[in-house]
């Protein structure tokens, strides 16, 4: 139960945090809606945790509801890291584009 309240601290201050980066204007509105939605799952997720546990013996896994969130948040992370791993590559191309025109109009 501790941990359950720690944990909704923590989410309740990242939700302080997003709405306030949303008045400055300093996300768009797709990046405020979707870690909106992920901040609210995990809320979701924390209080319901129990429930989230029945689920997961009724569907035949033996580990714990919490392992199987645990789980799902490293795959998430590792998706979230592929997507960036992308974007790295797409604006290292762009500045290698940039630096070759900028090389060209000097000659």
């Amino acid at each position: 139960m501790i941990q359950q309240l720690i944990a909704g601290i923590v989410i309740f201050f990242f939700l302080l945090k997003l709405l306030n980066q949303w008045k400055k204007k300093t996300i768009s509105a797709n990046e405020f809606i979707f870690w909106l939605i992920f901040w609210v799952s995990a809320i979701l997720i924390v209080v319901f945790i129990k429930q989230i546990d029945q689920i997961v013996i009724k569907l035949g896994f033996s580990s714990s509801a919490i392992n199987l969130v645990f789980y799902l948040a490293v795959l998430f992370l590792f998706y979230l890291i592929f997507k960036m791993r992308l974007k790295i590559v797409k604006i290292e191309k762009n500045i290698t584009d940039l630096a070759r025109q900028i090389t060209f109009l000097k000659k």
